[in-house]
């Protein structure tokens, strides 16, 4: 094998997929992976043989992806502003995918149903359960928006839905559980709000995978959308979600040069690495990935090269693993990556951002 390349660890990646699963069916509640974080295919069916219910994708592209893939039960969550794009969401579901769309506006809600698909777009408003990204704020905003969206025509309402991103900006596993808990209580209150208005709320759908451990068994969370979970990584060994004997995904890299007795250059850079120190900016982890050995940091990077600084390094030719701080961009990073029983995947939805 030439290096650098992505190498995903079969056995704990099955065994991280089967833990989510036995987790959400002991809690009663769907899993619906989001499949940004690992953006392929084989995976992706890996995730629904071991019980997940459907997928959640953030770009139509990656949802025309997993359903030429034979993925047929797709939640889209991100706002879809546009005619190319409505049009591109009707044509999936006119080719029998179904497909549930994401809104938090008017102008979003009003374009969806104008779609006019037979029977309906089945529709999940978002709810800012503390990130401050998209979504509306539980109370007035979205206790007015909810039953104006119903009295449009070709709209089913189907649910709230959250991303409590936040939670990468927490120093502890106990501020964590904390973000985690309030992110379910935080859905099922504004859902119970909406029902005593006599509007059916079917369901209440929570994500990111530090978080859903402690939302997902807040009685009323009927959903959980976890990503990162497949792989782990630096990020999350650092948040105390997982030991980083459950990080599933390594970047492989060979060392090439040896300018100093301090430092090592590989042949790994911010191009197969990606720049991520924390998501969100919050600068959780320190240097740009967990090396094998703890004497060892990967101090910088620039496009084409790593910089090791340590003791002991490893020589001119020696091959190095790297556990990368954020999994998600590395994936979009790589064209393909390599199983650890030999066999090389395409990352088929590599790149599909629009």
């Amino acid at each position: 094998m030439e290096t650098p390349y992505v190498l995903i660890d079969m056995d704990k990646l099955q065994e991280n997929i089967n833990a989510m699963a036995a987790f959400a069916a002991s809690n009663g509640v769907k899993l619906r992976p989001h499949v940004k974080a690992h953006k392929l295919p084989e995976i992706a069916r890996m995730q629904i043989k071991a019980g997940a219910r459907g997928i959640t994708v953030a770009k139509l592209s990656e949802a025309e992806v997993m359903f030429a893939a034979g993925i047929n039960d797709i939640l889209v969550a991100y706002p879809l502003i546009g005619e190319s794009k409505l049009e591109r969401a009707a044509e999936l579901m006119q080719r029998g995918c179904k497909l549930s769309l994401l809104v938090d506006s008017q102008a979003g809600a009003q374009g969806i149903s104008d779609l006019a698909i037979p029977g309906g777009t089945d529709v999940l408003v978002k709810v800012d359960s503390g990130l401050g990204r998209c979504g509306l704020a539980p109370g007035p905003d979205l206790e007015e928006f909810v039953p104006w969206l119903c009295r449009l025509p070709y709209i089913n309402f189907r649910g709230l839905l959250t991303h409590a991103g936040h939670v990468y900006g927490c120093r502890s596993a106990a501020e964590v559980a904390q973000v985690g808990t309030q992110e379910g209580e935080l859905m099922v209150a504004a859902a119970e709000s909406l029902r005593r208005q006599g509007i059916q709320v079917p369901e209440v759908s929570i994500g990111a995978t530090p978080t859903v451990a402690w939302g997902g068994r807040v009685p009323g969370v009927t959903e959980i959308r976890p990503g990162n979970y497949v792989f782990n990584d630096a990020t999350q060994v650092a948040l105390g979600v997982v030991g980083s004997e459950r990080c599933s995904l390594r970047v492989m890299a060979t060392v090439v040069s040896r300018p100093a007795e301090n430092r090592a250059i590989i042949d790994a850079g911010a191009k197969i690495l990606a720049l991520d120190q924390g998501a969100h900016g919050s600068g959780t982890v320190t240097g740009y990935g967990l090396m094998e050995n703890p004497c060892w940091r990967l101090a910088r990077l620039s496009e084409e090269h790593g910089i090791i600084e340590g003791t002991d390094l490893p020589g001119i030719g020696e091959t190095v693993w790297i556990i990368p701080n954020h999994a998600c961009p590395v994936m979009n990073l790589a064209e393909t990556v390599w199983t650890s029983n030999g066999r090389e995947w395409k990352v088929a939805a590599r790149g599909r951002v629009w």
